[in-house]
């Protein structure tokens, strides 16, 4: 392939939390990227996943979901989320068509409205919508914002992503692809592992540490007979914090290390020593080292 024959270029995923961002660029891209949690703004740095669709190579980058911010954290994650969608040749706005126009949308339309980027609209979980109700908040919406296209589909399912991924294809712009044609992600292996670590944190523990916690990978050695050993540390902000990570007699941390292993053995394809440490540090959410560690700007 030459530069006359082929395409590339950035594609930024916005949208409120739990629009299904995370889910969708997974689908985009045929394997897991991104952490997909039933909690809300679990997604804090952006992911990028490497797509080919015919001679087009995709770049699609997953943003944290754009809310009204109320800690360091918060603000770092939203100005993730717009400085990613400044940077792509597209930007893909996603609406959870069941939740309908809310405040976060309109937030999200109102800021499209003033920069006026490359956008097209995307209604995900259409499998929970009547067709006449998603018509309706299409209209409504284009009403809102001229979006180049609308799209119409089901993450979860599937439905109507390969025309979506098709149809992006057509708008990127001409020129060499920027990695190689085996690379899937833009995403240190590093961070890969402490955001399945912190999946897994998220599903054992939803409702007693909802986003009090953290995991960053210290420790990453590759070992002579083709194994790997990963020294993580759970960051949480309270001692009462930590032993709810622990668990009684360390039950819950073991659980949460095991879940953590298999996938990580599964998506490395070789056998993984995981060993993770629970430390306290107060106010981790505004400490602009930690905000860097997990790919963000204080």
């Amino acid at each position: 392939m030459n530069e006359e024959t082929t395409r590339c270029g950035f594609a930024a995923i916005i949208g409120a939390p739990n629009a299904g961002k995370s889910t969708l660029i997974n689908t985009l891209a045929g394997y897991k990227v991104a952490i997909v949690s039933h909690k809300v703004q679990t997604t804090r740095a952006r992911i990028r996943a490497i797509v080919i669709e015919d001679a087009t190579q995709i770049v699609f980058v997953d943003t944290p979901g754009i809310f009204a911010p109320r800690r360091r954290l918060d603000e770092a994650m939203v100005e993730a989320a717009w400085s990613g969608a400044n940077d792509a040749d597209v930007v893909l706005c996603i609406i959870d068509s069941r939740a309908g126009i809310t405040e976060d949308v309109e937030r999200i339309v109102k800021k499209l409205a003033e920069d006026r980027p490359k956008t097209v609209l995307v209604l995900n979980k259409i499998d929970l919508l009547r067709r006449e109700a998603l018509l309706d908040l299409a209209a409504k919406l284009n009403a809102k914002y001229g979006f180049l296209e609308t799209f119409m589909i089901s993450a979860a399912t599937g439905d109507g992503v390969d025309r979506l991924k098709q149809q992006l294809a057509l708008l990127m712009p001409q020129g060499p692809w920027l990695y190689p044609e085996d690379q899937i992600a833009d995403v240190p292996m590093r961070l890969i592992a402490s955001e399945i670590t912190r999946e897994r944190i998220y599903e054992r523990l939803h409702q007693e540490l909802p986003y009090a916690s953290t995991v960053e990978t210290e420790r990453w050695e590759e070992r002579q007979d083709g194994s790997v050993r990963i020294d993580q540390v759970i960051f949480v902000e309270r001692e009462s914090q930590r032993k709810i990570v622990l668990g009684k007699g360390g039950q819950t941390i073991k659980e949460i290390g095991k879940q953590a292993r298999e996938e990580l053995s599964g998506m490395l394809e070789r056998k993984v020593h995981l060993f993770l440490f629970v430390k306290v540090r107060q106010n981790w959410a505004s400490d602009p080292e930690r905000l860097r560690a997990m790919g963000l700007e204080p």
